[in-house]
């Protein structure tokens, strides 16, 4: 029995859709760049760029486009999987977001504990006429010591969780220029401290003294993750929000650099 396809049925409207697709997909996930390996359930988006005389997608391939071609994900493959996704759904264009969290072990600093620190990860690919370009985000916490806060007071200063989010773009050749772990610990070298998920005594006294010897607003720790960006010739995004202990607001700061190379 021929079952009809009405989703191959010319649409006379003529308008085309920036996307179409599935979204909120959790499907399990195993992760290697080469540097981290992580399994778990990530969140998939799949979309099209819909031509106009189209009047459907067919989104359970693509469905199977995450079964059989990013299940194993590997950031430098995703070119060539996103080159098969586009043409089993026979479109020009295809985009992909993929988010999951990620855990690196941190060693506390005077104690060498060690404990599983959680970040976030977003990847954002898109395949347009041959040519795939991938943004990579992490987000992560440091902790912040306010340099006003300090500088006014007789002793001691306010400080507070900062949550530090770095978008890294590449494509083509150099899809993946910045490696999930490397990214991880350039947000963590900003700030006044790094924030550390088992820490003993002597552990929280190493933590409060190095925050108070370097104090840093957003403003300072958005252009120091841009300067190590633009060292090594990366394209990003930057954003750092203070969840402020002595405000009834946050402090935020963004910047972005190279995004239109």
């Amino acid at each position: 029995m021929a079952l009809p396809d009405i989703q191959d049925q010319v649409d006379e409207r003529g308008i085309e859709l920036d996307r179409v697709g599935i979204a909120g997909v959790q499907y399990p996930i195993r992760f290697n760049d080469g540097f981290t390996e992580h399994s778990g359930i990530a969140t998939f988006d799949v979309t099209v760029t819909l031509p106009g005389d189209r009047r459907g997608t067919h989104m359970s391939r693509m469905v199977e486009v995450i079964h059989d071609e990013l299940q194993d994900l590997e950031p430098e493959r995703l070119p060539q999987a996103l080159k098969v996704a586009a043409d089993r759904l026979d479109v020009d264009r295809v985009q992909v977001g993929v988010a999951l969290p990620m855990a690196f072990l941190v060693r506390a600093p005077a104690s060498a504990k060690e404990a599983w620190q959680v970040c976030d990860v977003e990847f954002a690919a898109t395949h347009s006429a041959d040519q795939t370009e991938l943004a990579v985000t992490v987000g992560t916490d440091v902790t912040s010591l306010c340099p006003c806060s300090k500088a006014i007071s007789d002793y001691g200063a306010h400080n507070q969780r900062s949550r530090v989010r770095l978008t890294t773009m590449g494509r083509d050749e150099d899809v993946y220029p910045v490696d999930v772990a490397t990214a991880f610990a350039m947000i963590r070298s900003i700030g006044s401290s790094p924030v550390f998920p088992l820490i003993k005594r002597p552990d929280e006294r190493v933590v409060t003294m190095e925050a108070h010897d370097h104090p840093a607003f957003v403003e300072d720790m958005a252009r120091d993750l841009s300067q190590a960006c633009r060292e090594r010739g990366i394209a990003h995004a930057v954003s750092v929000r203070n969840f402020e202990s002595i405000h009834s607001h946050d402090a935020i700061a963004s910047i972005a650099w190279g995004l239109s190379r």
